[in-house]
């Protein structure tokens, strides 16, 4: 299991909380984390993520935990607290970057549902706010990873997959893998 970079979904509300979760989770995976997870009721979450990813490709894995505070706690490496009273982004995102990913140490970034205990603005390397504004917990996810990876998570392969989307100017396309070069050289020869 990769430790590179894992994002902790802290809290979930089954009921309210239950598209926000997944969407922690898919935001997580397609913006270049390695793994998610989830409090341990959050299980229709795990399976939505799951499944996206064995249609989509990987590698990304998914984990219920009950034990979320004792995780961060012990977590060996740069922990991230996005939260809107944290420090500017655009401030430390060097910093951030240069005590995880440049130094391959894991980074543990952790984006609350509920209400987050004071103890994470204490233990948190970094409190990390984009905008300093209320907005949605994936906005600020989707920012901060892409902020972090530097735009190279746009550009990622994906292993495994049944289904790849082909890019379009208009409409949907989404073709099995093995038929991404066939309808790719179709597109160009279209436009000759």
């Amino acid at each position: 299991m990769t430790d590179d970079v894992v994002v902790l979904r802290y809290g979930h509300r089954p009921g309210r909380d239950d598209r926000m979760t997944t969407h922690v989770g898919l935001t997580a995976r397609a913006l270049g984390a390695d793994r998610v997870i989830l409090p341990d009721n959050a299980g229709q979450s795990a399976e939505t993520i799951r499944d996206i990813t064995d249609r989509f490709g990987g590698p990304f894995a998914v984990e219920l935990r009950d034990d979320q505070r004792a995780f961060t706690r012990n977590w060996e490496g740069t922990v991230v607290h996005l939260t809107m009273y944290g420090e500017r982004v655009q401030d430390v995102e060097a910093d951030v970057r240069a005590d995880s990913v440049d130094a391959d140490t894991p980074l543990l970034v952790v984006v609350g549902g509920e209400k987050v205990p004071f103890d994470f603005y204490e233990e948190a390397d970094y409190n990390v706010g984009v905008t300093n504004q209320p907005h949605s917990e994936v906005a600020g996810l989707a920012v901060f990873l892409d902020r972090l990876f530097e735009g190279s998570e746009l550009e990622r392969e994906w292993e495994d997959a049944d289904r790849v989307v082909l890019p379009q100017e208009t409409g949907k396309k989404v073709v099995d893998p093995d038929d991404v070069d066939a309808e790719v050289g179709d597109d160009e020869d279209a436009d000759e």
